[in-house]
């Protein structure tokens, strides 16, 4: 079973999963600073001077005045400015991925139509003579191994 493990483990595509998902990791921070910090605000700024991540609202009751205060007295709270940034993130971060494998395919297919290029069909350059099936030049008229005439065959 260790064995199995163990080749499991070291298989190229584990490792690449592995990979892929710790850059992935750091390439939703980057997204999420993006919106956060760059996204965000001017669109807050567009609509009224909102800033989306202290939008709540408050079940308690008692009016707070900012996210901040309603969670460091305890209070529920439904934080729909968050879920708003989040939504955004997820969008920019499905926009990029969109855009990571729309270029991939374009490389993979790029790829493969080169490889096709390089393998192109070559034309035959001998034929099968029909009486003693020896290999000869396309253009014979006489088979050089039996003699025959080739000039009456198709």
């Amino acid at each position: 079973m260790f064995k199995e493990f163990k080749e499991f483990a070291v298989k190229g595509n584990v490792v690449d999963m592995a990979v892929g998902i710790i850059i992935g990791g750091a390439f939703g921070k980057i997204v999420s600073s993006l919106v956060n910090d760059i996204i965000m605000p001017p669109i807050g700024l567009l609509i009224g001077k909102v800033d989306f991540s202290n939008l709540f609202i408050d079940l308690s009751g008692l009016g707070y005045d900012s996210l901040a205060q309603a969670k460091a007295a305890g209070a529920p709270t439904v934080n729909y400015g968050l879920f708003v940034n989040n939504i955004i993130d997820f969008v920019v971060v499905a926009f990029a991925l969109f855009l990571v494998v729309k270029w991939m395919n374009k490389l993979r297919d790029a790829a493969a139509a080169d490889q096709k290029d390089a393998v192109a069909p070559t034309t035959p350059t001998t034929k099968k003579c029909p009486y003693c099936l020896s290999d000869i030049p396309i253009k014979a008229v006489r088979c050089a191994y039996c003699t025959a005439d080739l000039t009456d065959v198709a």
